[in-house]
């Protein structure tokens, strides 16, 4: 018999160099001379010589996102950006990014060369090209509380974008009538869970198109890649979007970043305190009763955790066995027992869902661990999903 899943795994380790910590890196000195040549050294680069050097990929990460929805913006010939704004970490983030963007286009090229640049009309003022370019909208369900809605009011109102609410409750109630009656038996959470969280996050998707279609903007998805390895999305709801400009992000650094805008802020930039009211939340998709008082942590596992394991064992290639043992030297507050259901639902969801993985939209590639299956992390959509190297686990 051939494990399939664990010759896979041995070939991309064989063809395939990990990336590898430059704390960890053997340095190897010789001596070495190059030839004598004239030229003229250019002045280092003040963009670079940032206040605090351990702030370097918060700075890097801000601009790097930001150019990109710039250049994205242009060359796509759009007139604007559209967000489903849930008063959470990614939407949050991603709407200050463009408010970022804006700020930075200002100050390079001026008020009205970043307005003729993205084919916008003059501007007095920044705030007021981000507001004519940035429509955020937030979408209530029965589930939706008072903690989101206030947040995504006070993200909008920071960044200066237009702010929708829509209720689309009675969506959902229609949906749920339809099918109930065509089935013959009503919906409940303890049998039917997922059904009756994906149609809350489904009927959202139609009437931010629509407000996308009207403006000539472009609809931009929110998943990060926290999210992407796992598949803790729902297709054709929140990953609907032209653009999803985190997809390449951990949900880990994500949130470390937050807190960085939130109390320091990019150098050139002010800091956003409007930001704490995101920060200060747990991470929830917020599409069960409150009562059960949904988590994505909860639903999954800590988010550094499983941004551990997905760099192990995606990135480096590590065996299910092999990641466990990283774990339980990197997390010791964990018990073996906890870890070892941990590293099995990543393997399982991450082989269960490269099918979800295929059908995001483009994403921006600023590091070397993208899953993005079209340029970068291939995988099958079907395989044996490690279940004999996951059975013995121990």
């Amino acid at each position: 018999m051939i494990d399939i899943d664990h010759v896979r795994m041995s070939h991309s380790r064989t063809t395939f160099t990990p990336a590898v910590d430059d704390s960890l890196r053997a340095v190897v000195r010789s001596e070495a001379a190059l030839p004598a040549a004239e030229f003229v050294v250019p002045p280092p680069s003040q963009a670079n010589q940032w206040p605090e050097p351990r702030y370097e990929k918060h700075e890097e990460f801000t601009r790097a996102l930001a150019l990109g929805l710039f250049d994205y913006l242009r060359k796509s010939r759009s007139r604007g950006f559209v967000i489903s704004l849930s008063g959470g970490a990614d939407s949050a983030a991603i709407a200050y990014l463009i408010s970022a963007m804006v700020e930075l286009a200002c100050q390079e090229l001026g008020l009205a060369a970043a307005c003729t640049r993205l084919g916008q009309p003059p501007a007095e003022t920044p705030r007021d090209l981000c507001h004519a370019l940035l429509v955020c909208v937030y979408q209530a369900t029965a589930n939706s509380g008072p903690v989101t809605l206030s947040a995504a009011r006070t993200v909008a109102a920071a960044v200066g974008a237009e702010f929708l609410l829509f209720d689309v409750e009675p969506l959902v109630r229609g949906y749920l009538g339809m099918v109930e009656g065509a089935i013959g038996r009503q919906l409940s959470w303890k049998t039917d869970d997922i059904a009756l969280q994906n149609i809350q996050a489904r009927v959202r998707a139609p009437g931010v198109w629509m407000i996308a279609n009207l403006r000539g903007a472009l609809l931009l998805a929110t998943s990060n890649r926290s999210e992407a390895a796992v598949g803790y999305a729902t297709m054709d709801g929140d990953t609907c979007g032209g653009l999803s400009p985190i997809a390449g992000i951990d949900k880990a650094f994500l949130r470390e970043w937050l807190r960085w805008v939130e109390a320091k802020g990019p150098t050139g930039l002010a800091p956003v305190p409007e930001l704490h009211a995101v920060n200060a939340q747990q991470p929830t998709a917020e599409l069960r009763p409150a009562e059960q008082a949904q988590t994505d942590e909860a639903d999954l596992m800590p988010y550094p955790l499983l941004d551990a394991i997905e760099r192990a064992a995606i990135r480096d290639k590590r065996t299910p066995q092999e990641c466990l043992q990283v774990m339980a030297a990197r997390f010791p507050e964990y018990d073996r027992p906890q870890l070892i259901v941990w590293v099995k639902r990543f393997f399982r969801l991450w082989s269960r869902n490269q099918w979800k993985r295929e059908r995001y939209a483009p994403s921006f590639h600023l590091d070397d661990q993208n899953l993005d299956p079209k340029t970068w992390c291939r995988f099958p959509i079907l395989s044996g999903g490690f279940e004999h190297e996951l059975e013995r686990l121990v």
